[in-house]
Order: C-alpha cells, then sequence, then structure tokens
C-alpha cells in the first residue's frame, strides 16, 4: 500500500484507442528512506539498472545509473494532446484526444503539450487534415503511421482569426462531448466506422464544415478535392524557399582584349 503514490498511468497508442490500463512506476513523491521500506519497489529498481546495462544503446546504458528516471523526454505537467502514431485504415478520423497527468504517454503517441487547444484539436481531427495524412503518410502495413515530420510539419494550415479560433473551440468541444455521452465506449468502438454513435458523427460532420470553410467558401464535393487544395497551397508555401535556395548565377568578369 506505500507504494501507491508510486503508480502512473502509461499510455500508448494501444492503450489509449482500446482503452486499455498500463502503469509504471515513478519515484517524485517518495524519499530515499520511504523508498528502502518497500522491498518490491526495491527489487524493480534494479531490474531496470541492470536491463539498461545490457542496453545495445549508449544512451539507455548511461541512464543505468539512474534507475529511478524515466528514459522518455516527455512527461507533461499539464493537459495535453495526443495523436496515436499508429491507427486502423478503417477509420475515417485518427481518434486524437487528450490525457492529463499523473499519465505518462510513451513512444507510441505524438505529444503536443504547448498550444494545445480545442481549436488546434478540431484542427487536427477535420476530414482536411485526415486527407492529408492519408495522402502524404507512411504505412505500418495497412495502418497509418501519423509522422510529424511528413504529415503534421507540412500540413498547410489557414489562417486562424479570433473568429476562427472561437468557432472550431465550439466544434471541437462538441465532439468531445459527443464521446463523453458513451463513458462505457472505448475510442475504439466510437471510431469503428460500424459502430460510430450518430451523435460524435454529427459533431464531426459539423467541425468538417467549419474547418472547410476555413479554406473556401464552395464546399468541397470529395476527399480528392481537398487534397488538391491542399497541394496548391503547399505549393504557394514552398515557392520562395525554392527561390531562395537556388544558388545565385555568377557573374562573369568582361575580359579586356587587347589589339596590337
Amino acid at each position: 500500500p506505500k507504494a501507491e503514490p508510486l503508480f502512473y498511468k502509461y499510455i500508448g497508442g494501444k492503450e489509449y484507442i482500446q482503452g486499455l490500463e498500463r502503469w509504471c512506476l515513478g519515484f517524485k513523491k517518495l524519499s530515499p528512506t520511504e523508498i528502502k521500506t518497500l522491498p518490491n519497489v526495491r527489487s524493480r529498481i534494479s531490474n531496470v539498472a541492470t536491463k539498461r546495462k545490457k542496453s545495445t544503446k549508449k544512451g539507455t546504458q548511461r541512464l543505468a545509473e539512474f534507475p529511478t528516471e524515466f528514459e522518455c523526454g516527455t512527461i507533461p505537467d499539464r493537459e495535453f494532446l495526443v495523436v496515436p502514431n499508429v491507427s486502423s485504415e478503417r477509420r475515417k478520423y485518427i481518434p486524437i484526444g487528450w490525457l492529463s497527468p499523473p499519465t505518462i504517454p510513451n513512444q507510441k503517441l505524438r505529444v503536443i503539450v504547448d498550444g494545445a487547444t480545442l481549436d488546434l484539436f478540431a484542427m487536427l481531427i477535420s476530414t482536411i487534415h485526415m486527407a492529408w495524412m492519408r495522402t502524404v503518410t507512411g504505412r505500418m502495413k495497412s495502418d497509418y503511421m501519423y509522422s510529424v515530420g511528413v504529415v503534421y510539419n507540412t500540413f498547410p494550415w489557414p489562417e486562424l482569426t479570433d473568429k476562427a479560433k472561437a468557432t472550431l473551440t465550439k466544434t471541437g468541444q462538441a465532439i468531445l462531448d459527443a464521446r463523453a455521452a458513451w463513458p462505457e465506449a472505448t475510442l475504439a468502438d466510437l471510431y469503428d466506422p460500424d459502430s460510430m454513435p450518430a451523435n460524435l458523427r454529427k459533431a464531426h460532420i459539423a467541425n468538417d464544415k467549419a474547418v472547410d470553410k476555413l479554406y473556401r467558401k464552395k464546399p468541397f464535393e470529395s476527399e480528392r478535392e481537398r487534397v488538391e487544395h491542399l497541394f496548391m497551397l503547399y505549393e504557394q508555401l514552398q515557392a520562395p524557399l525554392v527561390a531562395a535556395s537556388k544558388p545565385k548565377p555568377r557573374k562573369r568578369k568582361a575580359r579586356t582584349v587587347k589589339t596590337s
């Protein structure tokens, strides 16, 4: 029972989507004196040190000296957005969402801490962002692999005025509220195309329309139209960078021809 303050939820993509529980130990809440009174915890610490020493990674070997420290680099201290690394191709939307401390995310979740707002959530989970993701991202077998460098960093964002952010904050919250109406359902259940509840589907449609309007007034007729529009914007964004990267032509000095 004394070890209870040490337990943290340890969540990856599978645990997050399927509602599974996994736990790890953290040591900020107990003093070294208290840890000494917990033989099972001390055994775990020793096992971590031993395993890290046997690792082929130099960085992990160095961390063997600090067996009570996490190896992962991101330990959020406030509510944060998560994007599962891998998601089924059957889903129209990657089930992006929120987690709160003291949850520890592992490497199977993409994490956004700074700037994690409802309007950003609404943008990321929109149909137009999903269309971009499906076009440019890599795959694990047939499942989507969300890449920060390939998907997030290349996505052409629309202009987000204060009015637009306010609208997306409402549509984003409506999606979360629709999920909350089904507390027993996992995200895998909610985003299965065969079992997705009508209220959640309607909330997503409203959010999709709000995001689409930020790109153009005329509604998009298909995913292909969305992708074509995004690539047009991407080319416009890239043009100044490409021009700046081209080497300037060298000026040739005029030669003076002597005549006798």
